[in-house]
């Protein structure tokens, strides 16, 4: 099979495995735009990402990033804080709600993704998240050369 058979065949088996298979809770995430699930999937409860960094992934300006970062902070989505080294630097990170809301609008299954990611074992689990950054890599790659 060459890689990209394997590409091929491997890629929608994995998505099939763990689609999501329910409808959103109750959290109506009708009014969050396709833009803004993005950057809900950019983002952590603990881990904070920068309003630059969001921007550089979403390929607009800080400003524009701004704008969509407001609107999630009021509909509960998200909160920002200063960075406590740097005043400048504004941290955001999900609310408890904006984690539900991101997980209910992914095609994939955050639970069914952690059981296929355990029955890998450490080594397989660890070979695996190698494979799929480099795969993510050459993506962002071939979609910035657009």
């Amino acid at each position: 099979m060459s890689d990209i058979q394997m590409v091929l065949w491997a890629l929608p088996r994995i998505h099939e495995a763990c689609r999501a298979r329910s409808l959103p809770g109750s959290d109506d995430p009708a009014d969050v735009s396709e833009d803004q699930v993005r950057i809900l999937s950019q983002l952590d409860i603990a881990d904070p990402a920068t309003v630059t960094e969001l921007a550089e992934f979403m390929r607009v300006t800080p400003s524009t990033m701004s704008l969509n970062l407001k609107r999630l902070r009021g509909a509960g989505l998200v909160r920002s804080e200063r960075d406590p080294n740097d005043r400048r630097v504004m941290n955001v990170r999900l609310t408890e709600r904006g984690m539900r809301v991101r997980d209910a609008l992914s095609a994939l299954d955050p639970a069914r993704i952690d059981a296929m990611l355990r029955a890998l074992g450490p080594e397989g689990r660890a070979r695996a998240m190698v494979g799929l950054r480099l795969l993510a890599e050459a993506a962002d790659t071939l979609t910035a050369g657009r």
